[in-house]
C-alpha cells in the first residue's frame, strides 16, 4: 500500500499534476508549513521549543503573543544584489518569503518566555504557570 508516499486523491501516474504542485510550491512566496519545523519538549517546569528557521536573520524573525496564542513569524527580505548586463539565472531556487504558524500557549507564563536563535534554530523557554493556590475561607452564616 502507498497511502503515506502519495498524497490523498492524486493519481500516482499522472506524473504531470505533480510537476505542477512542485513548479507552485518553487514560485510561490509563502513558504510550505514544513519550512518551519518544530519540536516541542515538556522540560517539567518548562515547555521547550525548538523551531527550524534556516536562511533567517534574527532580525527577520518577530514572536508576538496574541491572547492565548505565541505567533512565530518570518520573512525574507528581497536580496539586494549588484546587478550587471551579464548575469542571466538559467535556474534560481532560493526563495524569498514569509512564514508564520501559532501556538496555544494557554498554561504558559508568558511574563517568562525566553528565546534564543543560533545556528538556524530558534530555541524558545516556555515556563509553566503554577498552579493555583487553593483558596482556604470560612464562609459566614446568616
Amino acid at each position: 500500500m502507498m497511502y503515506g508516499m502519495t498524497p490523498f486523491g492524486r493519481n500516482a501516474f499522472n506524473l504531470f499534476n505533480m510537476w505542477n504542485d512542485m513548479d507552485k510550491d518553487l514560485f510561490t512566496d509563502s513558504m510550505p508549513v514544513n519550512a518551519c519545523r518544530t519540536d516541542i519538549k515538556d522540560a517539567g517546569d518548562k515547555y521547550i521549543m525548538e523551531s527550524e528557521l534556516p536562511g533567517f536573520e534574527k532580525e527577520d524573525i518577530k514572536l508576538d503573543i496574541n491572547g492565548e496564542y505565541l505567533v512565530i513569524s518570518a520573512e525574507h527580505n528581497t536580496e539586494t544584489e549588484e546587478k550587471d548586463d551579464d548575469t542571466k539565472y538559467i535556474r534560481r531556487e532560493r526563495r524569498f518569503g514569509s512564514y508564520k504558524r501559532s501556538f496555544d500557549i494557554s498554561d504558559v507564563d508568558a511574563e517568562g518566555i525566553n528565546a534564543e536563535y543560533k545556528n538556524g534554530i530558534l530555541c524558545i523557554e516556555l515556563p509553566k504557570k503554577k498552579p493555583a493556590e487553593p483558596v482556604a475561607k470560612r464562609l459566614e452564616i446568616h
